[in-house]
Formats: C-alpha cells, sequence, structure tokens
C-alpha cells in the first residue's frame, strides 16, 4: 500500500462546513466519471496526502472538517488525476518493497510485480556479494535488495541520466548509511561498465514490452512511463538477446542472473538462457500465476 508523506495542514478555515466524507465522495465521483479503475481508492489517498490523514480517517473521522485550501489543492489533484496523470506523478512517491521511492516522468513508476524479482534474489542474497542492476531506472530494485542486506555493494546502470539523478537521490533519501557502498553509471548496458568488472547476481528490469503493444495499454503508462523504459521498439527481446551472452564476462563463476519477464516469455527467454549454456534456469510466477521471473546460473568452468 502506498504511504504518502505528510503535508503541514493549511490554516485557513473552511467556511462551507465540508467534510472530510463529502470531499471524498466528491473526488470519487468525478474519478468514477473519468473512467479511473481504482477510484475509490485513489481518491482517498489524495484526500491523505492533502490533509495529513491516515487510511483510518476515513471511517474513524468522517465528519473532520476540512479547510477551503485543502479542498481546493485536492479539487486540483482530483481533476489531474482524472486526465489520467498517474497517481505516483501528482505526489512524486511511490511504495515499493515498503519503502518510498521517488519517482518522475524520467522513470518507469515501480510495480508491484518488480518485487517478486527482488523478492527471488534475496533468497540467494548472502553477506558481502556484489550486485549489478542494469536498466535501474528509480534504483528500486537495488536500492531495496542493499537496504534488507548486509555488507553487500551494488552498481546501477541506465541510459538515461535524468533516471540516474533520480536513483541517486532515492539512494541517499533511502540507504543514507550505505551511500559508499552503491554508485550508479550511465551507459548502454555493459558500456557503464570497466571491462574487469565481476558481480555475484546481476539483475535486469529491461523494456520487454512488444512495441506494437504499447498503444494498447493504460494512458497512466502509455502517455506517461518513458517510452524507452517500456519497450525496445521491437519483439520485446533484444535486451535479453544483448544481456545474455555479455552478462558471463562480469559473473563469477557460480553467479546468478535475474530477469523480470513478460506474462508469455518465459519459454523464449529460458530458451535464450539455454542457449547460452546457463545451467539451473527455472521461471518463477508471480501472485496473480503468471510468468513474472526468469533466472540462471553461470557455470563455474
Amino acid at each position: 500500500m502506498m504511504t504518502m508523506s505528510r503535508r503541514k495542514r493549511p490554516e485557513k478555515p473552511c467556511s462551507n462546513n465540508m467534510t472530510y466524507l463529502s470531499l471524498y465522495n466528491s473526488g470519487k465521483e468525478i474519478l468514477e466519471n473519468a473512467g479511473i479503475d481504482e477510484a475509490a481508492l485513489d481518491a482517498r489517498l489524495l484526500l491523505e496526502y492533502v490533509c495529513g490523514t491516515d487510511r483510518n480517517t476515513l471511517l474513524a473521522h468522517p465528519e473532520r472538517e476540512v479547510s477551503e485550501d485543502e479542498a481546493a489543492l485536492y479539487n486540483r489533484l482530483i481533476e489531474k488525476r482524472a486526465m489520467r496523470i498517474p497517481l505516483q506523478h501528482i505526489t512524486g512517491i511511490q511504495s515499493f518493497m515498503g519503502l518510498d521511492f521517488k519517482v518522475s516522468p524520467d522513470v518507469l513508476i515501480p510495480r508491484a510485480d518488480t518485487e517478486v524479482l527482488v523478492e527471488e534474489v534475496m533468497r540467494e542474497l548472502h553477506d558481502g556479494m556484489r550486485l549489478l542492476d542494469m536498466c535501474t531506472g528509480s534504483g528500486c530494485i537495488l536500492i531495496s535488495l542493499l537496504k534488507y542486506s548486509n555488507d553487500c555493494s551494488g552498481t546501477g546502470t541506465d541510459i538515461s541520466e535524468a533516471a540516474l539523478k533520480l536513483a541517486e537521490e532515492n539512494a541517499r533519501s533511502i540507504i543514507p548509511e550505505k551511500l559508499e557502498s552503491i554508485r550508479f553509471e550511465q551507459g548502454d548496458i555493459f558500456e557503464a561498465l570497466k571491462d574487469d568488472e565481476k558481480y555475484d547476481i546481476i539483475v535486469c528490469n529491461p523494456p520487454y514490452i512488444e512495441s506494437l503493444v504499447v498503444d494498447s495499454l493504460q494512458p497512466e503508462v502509455k502517455e506517461h512511463d518513458p517510452r524507452i523504459a517500456l519497450t525496445d521498439f521491437g519483439d520485446g527481446l533484444s535486451f535479453y538477446r544483448r544481456i545474455i551472452p555479455g552478462a558471463k564476462k562480469f559473473l563469477n563463476g557460480g553467479g546468478r542472473l535475474y530477469f523480470e519477464i513478460g506474462y508469455d516469455q518465459g519459454d523464449a527467454v529460458s530458451r535464450l538462457m539455454q542457449e547460452n549454456d546457463y545451467m539451473n534456469i527455472e521461471v518463477i510466477k508471480d501472485y496473480g500465476g503468471n510468468d513474472r521471473v526468469v533466472y540462471g546460473i553461470k557455470r563455474s568452468i
């Protein structure tokens, strides 16, 4: 569940006795009429963001009066959401692995599906390991892994300078005590790395949506997520074709390569790993029963 940073309550009193519940109902109705799938949830989250309240307020204090400033701000944000601007771009925050990450139109908004990828990596993550997160975006994968591990270090790479700046902000905010253990480098796939770098785990959530499918996605995705973070402008498999053979140079013997994949890409990505001599290849399903993660191990010899 998304958590919101608290805003200072405006001082200007409300002259029309607008209540918390009535303002919520008004916002929910507007979002429902705009075709927002989770209108009730988004209306509540925006109200909590504006008023600095929590999820219990709607049930426990529905008659709480709101100020004119709060009501005006809430209505402006509801209008933005009704225009299909993502909730996370309005608040600037997305919860991922229990941590609050800053987001912007420069990065893919972290999804709950990607938590499955992080959880799978954590099963094999041991103290002192070195991690490489390719296509790092907001840094949510690498920062989460370092947050929940001991004495590990990691590198995040991305082609986008703006994305890397945001990832660095997230690192400073979420793992300030581990900044010496993380670095971010700009470049296309392996161009950001030195030839002699070695890692125990490489993880990647690449652009994997087939180009022909992008225009069928929800407006929040196709119009507001960066296109280069969604698709490879081809069949959705080009990043796997490049990374799978190239990763062996940067993996220690016995090192693991993890990918997030589309629901219909399990067989194709597994086959690419088999063709490149990875072993113990597995496809992991998400909580919806769809293929979501593929990983394999580099042979020691």
